[in-house]
C-alpha cells in the first residue's frame, strides 16, 4: 500500500504540473472539485424516492477515483514527504468502515469537504467500504485514469486535434484491455501501461 501511495502521489504532482508549472501556488479549490464530484455520485447511488433506483457500484467506483485525484492534490500541498502523507492515509483508512447507509456516508464526507475545505481520509475509506472497493481497485483505477489524461493531453487533446475513438472503440476501453494485460504489482505499472497504449493507438491511427 505505500509503495501505491508513493506511485500515486508522484502522478499526482505531475499532472497537475502538466496542468499548471505552478499549481502549488494557484490556490485552486480542490475541496470544490470534490463535492461537486460527491453530487455525481450521489446521482450513480439513487436518492429520487418517487421511482426505482438501482446503485450503478461500477459508476460509483470511478467517481471514487476522480474524487481520489483531488484528495491526493490537497494531502500534496501540506509539503509534507511523501512518507509522512502515505502514513497518513494508511493511518486514516484503517479500521474504518462504512455505516451501512451508503448515502449517509457520503453526506457526511461531502458535509466535512464543506466545512473543512480539506480531504476526509476516513470519510473517503468509509465510502470505498460501502460498495466493497479494496485499495488495490482504487491504485488501477486511479493510474489508469492518470495515465489516460496523460495520453490524451500528449496527443492533442487540448488542442482538439485528439480523437477518443481508436479502431472503432473509446479509448478508456482500450484502457480496460491494455490493464486486463499488465501485471499492476509491477514498479513499472504505469510507464507499462502508458507504452501499450501508444503502441495500439499508433498501430489503430497510422
Amino acid at each position: 500500500m505505500k509503495h501505491q501511495l508513493a506511485t500515486m502521489l508522484k502522478l499526482q504532482s505531475e499532472m497537475n504540473t502538466k496542468v499548471h508549472a505552478d499549481w502549488r501556488q494557484q490556490n485552486f479549490e480542490w475541496y470544490r472539485a470534490i463535492w461537486i464530484e460527491c453530487a455525481e455520485l450521489l446521482d450513480h447511488y439513487g436518492w429520487k424516492w418517487w421511482k426505482k433506483q438501482t446503485p450503478d457500484v461500477d459508476q460509483i467506483a470511478l467517481e471514487l477515483v476522480d474524487i481520489w485525484h483531488f484528495g491526493l492534490s490537497i494531502l500534496l500541498l501540506s509539503d509534507d514527504s511523501v512518507e509522512s502523507i502515505s502514513d497518513r492515509v494508511i493511518s486514516g483508512f484503517d479500521g474504518q468502515t462504512g455505516t451501512g447507509d451508503f448515502a449517509v456516508d457520503l453526506e457526511q464526507f461531502t458535509a466535512a469537504t464543506l466545512v473543512n475545505k480539506d480531504f476526509d481520509i476516513g470519510g473517503f475509506a468509509r465510502l470505498m467500504d460501502g460498495i466493497n472497493m479494496d485499495f488495490e481497485t482504487l491504485y488501477v483505477g486511479y493510474v489508469g485514469k492518470n495515465v489516460l489524461n496523460f495520453f490524451r493531453q500528449d496527443n492533442g487533446y487540448q488542442d482538439g486535434s485528439y480523437h477518443k475513438q481508436w479502431g472503432g472503440k473509446e479509448d478508456n476501453e482500450h484502457l480496460v484491455d491494455i490493464v486486463a494485460q499488465l501485471d499492476s504489482s509491477s514498479a513499472t505499472f504505469s510507464d507499462e501501461l502508458y507504452t501499450q497504449m501508444k503502441t495500439v493507438y499508433q498501430k489503430l491511427t497510422g
